[in-house]
């Protein structure tokens, strides 16, 4: 299927590959399907269009790149949603944020108390608030290659 992307253009998506969030993302309810695409000249970085709203594109990451390890439970209701069978099948993201104002080099942010969180296998996810976590971090190191999923 084609979609169409105000800040990527017309891109063709195979469906077997839309994230689902039942619930959407908050601020963004109405918005519940995504589509995660290779941010051109990295491997760190990804795009993740909304198909509901072609004005709407996240830029994520995986946390692990940056040396951060979530430790946390799901409950059983965010367990239900995800349709999850092993603890492996998770995927986390961030999502980043660049200010480009603040110095010569731009700073990318980190959202990390508000993880997405998304079942590799039934690519269902969710956005997890993890309250106890500093507001967010400062990302420095980008020179190491993650590997997504086929986006």
């Amino acid at each position: 299927m084609d979609i169409k992307s105000a800040f990527l253009g017309t891109q063709s998506v195979d469906s077997d590959t839309i994230i689902n969030f039942p619930n959407g993302i908050p601020g963004f309810e109405e918005d519940t399907r995504f589509k995660l695409f290779h941010q051109e000249g990295t491997e760190v970085v990804y795009w993740m269009q909304s198909l509901d709203n072609d004005e709407l594109l996240f830029s994520v990451a995986q946390p692990s790149h940056f040396k951060i390890n979530y430790n946390f439970v799901l409950s059983d209701a965010e367990e239900a949603l995800l349709k999850l069978e092993s603890v492996e099948d998770i995927f986390i993201l961030i999502i980043l944020q660049k200010n480009d104002e603040s110095s010569e080099k731009p700073i990318i942010k980190g959202s990390i108390t508000s993880p997405l969180i998304i079942n590799e296998k039934t690519l269902i996810g969710f956005q997890k608030h993890l309250p106890k976590l500093d507001k967010s971090i400062t990302l420095t190191d980008a020179s190491h290659e993650v590997n997504l999923f086929d986006a």
